[in-house]
């Protein structure tokens, strides 16, 4: 059965979909608002002949900050559509996940055993401290992991609410 049949799967989704249209929505909001404050702050310079205190920083902090919470936004967006897409053609595995460090991950298939077996190792992609003490809390409990590429997987337990990305270790090229 694939993973995105699972109605947790599609909830947990949906969640990370919501939380990265909140961040999008946001980010555009903030540039708006601080493109307003830039035409307001001129004209009441222009009309009165004061300059406003502080108008320029505010201005500049409301536009690169937008812009930042709209790229991470639409980044969250991308990834999330990506998983989605790969669950629906992958299924769940089963396995116990073990908590190396605060994003090290090693997950032991169902029946793994020591010398017969290597673990999945994953690091964890949040950087986010309330996802890594969320995952921190899943340490040596029963989670569903599946890959979405080829150094890529997520995963997730029974209640957990959202889906964790995580990477195979290793260098970037």
């Amino acid at each position: 059965m694939p993973a995105l049949d699972d109605p947790q799967t599609r909830a947990a989704l949906g969640a990370l979909r919501v939380g990265a249209l909140r961040w999008l929505g946001g980010g555009v909001v903030a540039v708006v608002l601080g493109c307003l404050l830039a035409v307001a702050a001129v004209r009441i310079a222009r009309d009165s002949g004061e300059r406003v205190p502080g108008a320029g920083l505010v201005v500049i902090a409301l536009v690169l900050g937008g812009l930042a919470a709209a790229v991470a936004g639409l980044g969250s967006l991308l990834r999330t559509r990506r998983w989605t897409a790969a669950l629906a053609g992958t299924s769940w595995q089963l396995g116990r996940l073990r908590v190396a460090g605060a994003a090290v991950l090693q997950v032991e298939p169902l029946g793994f055993d020591d010398l017969a077996g290597e673990p999945l190792r994953l690091r964890l992609m949040s950087t986010a401290i309330w996802r890594t003490r969320a995952v921190q809390r899943l340490a040596d409990g029963d989670v569903s992991y599946a890959p979405v590429s080829a150094r890529e997987w997520v995963l997730t337990a029974d209640g957990a609410g959202t889906v964790f990305g995580a990477r195979v270790p290793g260098r970037r090229g």
